[in-house]
């Protein structure tokens, strides 16, 4: 795994979708679910087009091509903007995928075969779910080539992190910056949440500094929390429960 890919893989689609709303970007997508698998995902792209058969019949099988040429950890993103009930990805893809080191793959369309996806534990995020088969109905257009995915251009060598939020691509040209901004944002976000295990009032801690996290500087400014802390819970006699960290809402 590359450094970049590494970097990416540490954090959620919310941290990198701020990050590109902070360097003014478009990259997530709304409305992709996971399907399959609990796991969160984040490679480098292979694209594929999909599109009405109309009496065009395929050479091969739906997305095998970009299976073949995929490397170890690069995620398989299609997109099936036909209209269609009709699959786009299914379990004899996902095993295909999987045996090739396969990351995930994000479908801007529905998929079938949920249940044999789910016991191999291979990621699949959807724009829907269908039992109703690709055949005679939808076909390849295209391997390698700049797709759409909800409004957003994605093109092979592009990065993308999913999980149970959404889906989130960023263009290889811009992969660097997007890191850097996304990663002193996961840090404001761990201050701000260690801030209220340590007993600082929501209010205090979620303030004004917060509102404006995403706007100006260059992303890599750390978090300050200015209010004063109030006593400990020990010195009050009250509880703090846990707190896991969350992203900006």
């Amino acid at each position: 795994m590359d450094d970049l890919i590494s970097r990416l893989s540490r954090l959620d689609s919310c941290a990198v979708s701020d990050a590109l709303d902070k360097l003014g970007l478009k990259g997530a997508v709304t409305g992709i679910r996971r399907f399959s698998s609990d796991r969160r995902i984040a490679g480098r792209v292979l694209t594929v087009k999909l599109d009405r058969a109309e009496g065009r019949s395929n050479t091969r099988h739906l997305c095998t091509a970009a299976i073949e040429a995929a490397s170890p950890g690069d995620i398989i993103v299609v997109e099936q903007h036909t209209g269609l009930d009709a699959a786009s990805w299914g379990g004899n893809l996902s095993i295909g995928a999987q045996v090739r080191g396969v990351a995930g793959a994000i479908v801007d369309g529905p998929v079938r075969d949920i249940d044999d996806s789910r016991k191999l534990d291979f990621p699949v995020f959807a724009r829907d779910h269908t039992a109703r088969t690709a055949r005679g109905r939808i076909v390849e257009v295209a391997t390698g080539e700049p797709i759409d995915v909800g409004g957003v251009t994605v093109s092979p060598g592009d990065y993308a992190v999913a999980d149970g939020s959404a889906a989130v691509f960023v263009a290889q040209g811009e992969i660097e910056r997007v890191l850097e901004a996304a990663e002193a944002i996961v840090a404001r976000e761990e201050a701000i949440a260690q801030a209220l295990r340590d007993g600082k009032p929501i209010s205090q801690a979620m303030g004004a500094n917060y509102e404006h996290m995403l706007k100006g500087g260059t992303g890599s400014e750390r978090p300050a929390v200015h209010a004063e802390t109030p006593r400990s819970p020990a010195a009050t006699g009250s509880v703090v429960p846990p707190v896991q960290k969350t992203s900006t809402i």
